[in-house]
């Protein structure tokens, strides 16, 4: 019935769906765009998690979505040629949908959200909270290709027969603050995998620390120069370029407090960032300096809890690391 609905033209308006994506899909955008026809936008910036946005007839919407829930299913196979996992993880895609809208994804007594993960066979999760600076909420979709196309389907029928009500404020990602690497005087930043010299100020920032001594001048107890650089030191001594966070600046606190922030990892990524017998885990902790706990997987959660303690400095590089992971 669904389906006729939608041939017949009655639903054949232009509708905009919004995706949250991670990493560079450049040539493979290029190709949806020209055999799907709907205008395909990703946002900018060098954020770990870019908006695409998929603008057209819904036909166009769906033949877009078709062609990347099927080029997700194709990298996970790719990936899983090369790892030791049997069981095939679902594709996941993430819609961003203006909260005003959810009410009616979700139903009452959550009765539409019900109906669509029964009638499609993709698991259909509404977040609970808007994201960040914005009036959006994260709709997450999984399942295999063809129930994500029929799941997208049915979201598209809702978002057209209930638009959003008042106005919407859109969420937008925000840069990764990647961590900043001292060495030789000069500032970098991480972009991948390469490390580019970073604006003026840290380096000035960096090279009015290093006037300041490192090591402990006889007759004093403390270091002239608190911070991470001598505990970095301390701990390897051979380290010539020293890893920092940009939010820390050397000499201004002595010892951060120690505080704790918690991610989410899907549970199909988590065996990437604890590595064969825990080494990439390991190793993540004695770079970044922080303490870090995997919750052990609850029982129908398709998530992980990861939490991680330490100073401002010790988690962001955690989460750097683990991101880049």
């Amino acid at each position: 019935e669904m389906e006729s609905k939608v041939s017949e033209g009655g639903l054949n308006v232009t509708l905009t769906i919004r995706l949250l994506m991670h990493g560079k899909k450049g040539e493979t955008v290029k190709k949806m765009r020209e055999e799907s026809g709907a205008r395909i936008n990703i946002s900018e910036g060098n954020c770990p998690e870019r908006i695409v946005t998929i603008t057209g007839p819904t036909d166009a919407i769906f033949k877009a979505f078709a062609m990347i829930a099927y080029k997700f299913e194709e990298d996970i196979t790719n990936s899983m040629s090369n790892s030791t996992a049997t069981s095939k993880p679902p594709v996941t895609l993430r819609l961003v949908v203006p909260a005003s809208q959810c009410g009616s994804l979700i139903g009452k007594g959550g009765s539409k959200i019900k109906e669509i993960r029964e009638s499609t066979g993709a698991q259909v999760q509404v977040a609970g909270d808007m994201l960040p600076n914005s009036t959006e909420r994260a709709v997450t979709i999984s399942g295999t290709p063809d129930a994500i196309i029929q799941c997208v389907k049915q979201i598209c029928v809702v978002m057209l027969e209930s638009p959003p009500k008042g106005a919407t404020i859109p969420y937008r990602p925000k840069p990764a603050s990647t961590p900043v690497i001292f060495a030789g005087g000069q500032a970098y930043t991480i972009q991948g995998q390469y490390a580019i010299p970073h604006p003026d100020q840290l380096t000035k920032l960096h090279q009015l620390a290093m006037q300041q001594t490192p090591f402990t001048p006889l007759g004093q107890t403390t270091p002239a120069f608190p911070g991470t650089y001598p505990h970095a030191l301390s701990r390897y001594p051979s380290l010539t370029s020293i890893i920092m966070s940009p939010c820390i600046c050397p000499g201004l606190d002595a010892s951060p407090p120690a505080s704790t922030h918690e991610l989410t990892i899907p549970n199909d990524l988590i065996g990437c960032i604890i590595g064969r017998q825990g080494t990439k885990i390991n190793e993540i902790r004695q770079m970044s300096g922080a303490q870090i706990k995997i919750a052990n997987a609850t029982e129908g959660s398709s998530e992980r809890q990861i939490t991680i303690t330490g100073t401002p400095a010790n988690i962001s590089l955690a989460q750097y690391l683990i991101n880049a992971r």
